[in-house]
């Protein structure tokens, strides 16, 4: 029996059973938030084993083969002595730590770990039970090696990255451990473990991979999934607010486009907008021909977005749960096989997809924004206050909503049409995936921040329509900002209302169940 199974509960939750190569988004987003033990069956300790017998078997014959007894890289040519090869391992990792910058948040780690036991658990990386154990025993303690946001290429793997986290597990390097950083080598010892002495191929099975740029961009993913139903609701309320239109939300119109993410996003509009007084009150006599686009052409934009994110979601979910290792050890056939799977091309180009994507949330929300303070196109006051002059209203918080908007169009310039050769041009060709994913953070905080100033611009004007009310589900986001940011009659103090608004719409009780409807989730 393994030691991952019998080791006593960390936690009174319940356990994870990892059926390597299995995860759901579902599952991913659980264990990062939540404090659970994950092991292994036996079954899956058999395949680790079966992998692991055709190394040994390698270094017993002294048969030359790529990361078992050679250099690495370009040094690949250069055979190792046997004497030599568990401090090559050693060596690789030690070598290979040259991250530098900021250091990851516990939750980044927690995810690259995970990953990292999910491929390596799937058999084809030859890594020993004891190693992989002792992996898991970090997950399950919560021993986060400190790991630096820079410094990966995000092809070769993640070199850096998965080498600062090998780094525990040989007692060298820093940790955060029990709410502070120490020496990898103290927290082991406080949680009664023991460095690893890592065997043949473990350090190279360790640091190659996409799990860095993986775990980055799935949190991304998982950042847009709530921007994109945070953003449903601020536009529903701004339709509201506008007195706009659900005629463009057609379900005809989406069936014609033939596009899943129109029709989507559409019914989803509908069943927010339900019973609004604020709809029914101009049906039979309004004076508009069309509304502008930001509101007319939701369902356009916010569909094709809808596809990207589905689709990012399929290609990351396929890498997590796929080995990136190489070579690969194949028990089925006893081979070894050189290849190109830690290329991490599929995760920057969908990195890359939901950057764009979040900068468009983002940018057609500042569209609202302005379209909200516009006199001329909302029919509500100038800058949404009584007294603009005196008072400058929403003036300046659209300038904000602006400098966002136009910061993510830089962020959201491909990493992946970039590449640098490497390793002395033997790694001529690289993904760029670990950039793209990490800067998908940056671009959600911004579109947050617009979304947070959409919904304070589009509740102020439904306040400003009172006593008519927006839909009974929306009138309950209204109440939940109202709670806490009252109506804005004179100039006050605004960027605490803007901070305030922020925390209330990602409460997911905010927009949890319109993230569902949207996404199955």
């Amino acid at each position: 029996m393994s030691t991952a199974t019998t080791q006593t509960p960390l936690y009174n939750t319940q356990d994870f059973l990892l059926t390597p190569g299995e995860l759901s988004l579902t599952d991913i987003s659980a264990l990062i938030d939540n404090k659970a033990r994950i092991y292994l069956d036996e079954k899956s300790y058999e395949k680790i084993q079966s992998s692991r017998d055709i190394v040994n078997d390698i270094v017993a014959s002294d048969t030359t083969v790529y990361g078992i007894n050679t250099g690495f890289g370009l040094l690949a040519n250069k055979k190792i002595s046997y004497d030599n090869l568990k401090e090559l391992q050693r060596r690789i990792v030690l070598s290979h730590a040259t991250g530098v910058g900021d250091k990851m948040n516990n939750r980044s780690v927690k995810l690259i770990m995970l990953l990292k036991i999910n491929s390596l658990a799937q058999g084809y990386s030859g890594i020993t039970q004891e190693t992989l154990d002792a992996l898991i025993a970090l997950y399950n303690h919560e021993i986060y090696p400190l790991i630096p946001e820079k410094g990966s290429v995000g092809a070769s793997g993640d070199l850096a990255p998965l080498a600062h986290m090998a780094m525990a597990l040989i007692g060298e390097g820093e940790v955060f451990y029990q709410n502070q950083v120490r020496p990898a080598i103290d927290a082991l010892a406080v949680a009664g473990l023991k460095p690893v002495i890592l065997k043949e191929k473990e350090g190279l099975a360790l640091l190659n991979g996409t799990q860095a740029s993986t775990a980055l961009a799935i949190i991304g993913l998982l950042e847009a999934m709530k921007c994109y139903a945070i953003a449903s609701i601020s536009g529903s309320l701004s339709i509201d607010a506008t007195l706009g239109s659900l005629k463009p939300f057609h379900p005809t119109i989406a069936k014609i486009k033939r596009c899943q993410g129109q029709a989507r996003f559409s019914q989803v509009i509908n069943t927010l907008l339900k019973d609004s007084e604020l709809l029914a009150s101009h049906e039979c006599c309004c004076n508009k021909v069309q509304d502008p686009y930001s509101l007319r052409c939701q369902p356009q934009v916010m569909g094709a977005i809808w596809q990207h994110i589905e689709s990012a979601k399929e290609n990351l979910l396929n890498e997590a749960n796929g080995v990136s290792d190489n070579p690969l050890i194949i028990p089925e056939t006893k081979e070894v096989i050189s290849g190109g799977n830690f290329h991490a091309e599929k995760v920057a180009i969908s990195a890359d997809m939901l950057s764009i994507s979040l900068a468009e949330i983002g940018a057609i929300s500042e569209r609202r924004i302005a379209l909200l303070i516009d006199k001329n196109l909302s029919g509500l006051p100038p800058f949404l206050v009584e007294d603009a002059g005196l008072n400058s209203g929403f003036m300046l918080v659209h300038v904000t909503a602006s400098a966002l908007a136009s910061e993510n169009k830089t962020l959201a310039h491909p990493a992946s049409i970039d590449s640098l050769p490497t390793s002395a041009n033997q790694e001529d060709h690289v993904s760029m995936a670990t950039f793209g994913a990490r800067k998908l953070g940056n671009i959600a905080e911004n579109v947050l921040s617009i979304l947070a100033i959409e919904t304070l611009a589009a509740c102020q004007g439904i306040s400003l329509r009172a006593p008519l009310k927006t839909s009974s589900y929306l009138q309950q986001k209204y109440q939940m900002i109202r709670e806490k940011v009252p109506f804005y009659d004179q100039d006050r103090y605004f960027a605490y209302d803007i901070e305030t608004a922020s925390d209330i719409i990602q409460q997911t009780t905010y927009y949890s169940d319109v993230q569902t409807q949207l996404f199955n989730l």
